[in-house]
């Protein structure tokens, strides 16, 4: 009897080690050091995946909340870094000339720190959202699974149309640089 659920236990154990370590990571520079991210970006041509995201508010947010428009997820590890900073005010500037768009800006910075920054910054045309009490990271494949950076969202851009479907995804291949700004706007304007 001791023996069976010995030998189950062990199954059991060798079936999770696998499945986890069989998840399909993907691999991302910070600075030219690779970094290891969950898995790759939800893939183009299929529905977005659901989440629930915290606004500035403390409210939630969800994939339906924007449903109808037009989803620009500007995606990075935190807003007090430069190159993330970068984004949100560059998406900012483009946010206001696009129609039945909205930007999201998903980092696992606390919504007080976001509404902080965007006061200080001026930041009106795109909607600050916090992955800290959610699994967006891992629904989307972009939380960082090593590294000084493990935990944190590595940057990438993923635009889905008004019926909810993706219609571009760029894992940006170093972390300590900017996204292609002009192909993400392209997608929304095509």
């Amino acid at each position: 009897m001791f023996s069976k659920l010995f030998f189950s236990t062990l199954l059991f154990f060798t079936a999770l080690t696998f499945a986890q370590n069989s998840k399909s990571s993907n691999t991302v520079l910070m600075g030219g050091k690779p970094v290891h991210t969950y898995a790759k970006l939800p893939a183009v041509n299929k529905a977005a995946p659901k989440f629930t995201l915290t606004d500035v508010a403390m409210k939630d947010q969800t994939l339906d909340s924007y449903k109808g428009k037009y989803m620009i997820l500007n995606i990075f590890p935190s807003v007090d870094t430069g190159v993330c900073s970068a984004s949100v005010r560059h998406f900012n500037e483009d946010a206001a000339s696009l129609p039945n768009t909205v930007v999201l800006c998903i980092s696992k910075d606390l919504p007080f720190a976001q509404k902080r920054f965007c006061g200080a910054e001026g930041i009106k045309n795109v909607v600050m959202l916090s992955d800290f009490r959610s699994d967006f990271g891992k629904t989307y494949g972009v939380e960082i699974t090593d590294s000084v950076m493990k935990g944190l969202l590595s940057r990438a851009v993923v635009v889905i149309d008004p019926s909810g479907k993706i219609v571009y995804e760029e894992q940006v291949a170093d972390i300590s640089q900017e996204p292609n700004y002009e192909a993400a706007i392209k997608a929304v304007k095509n």
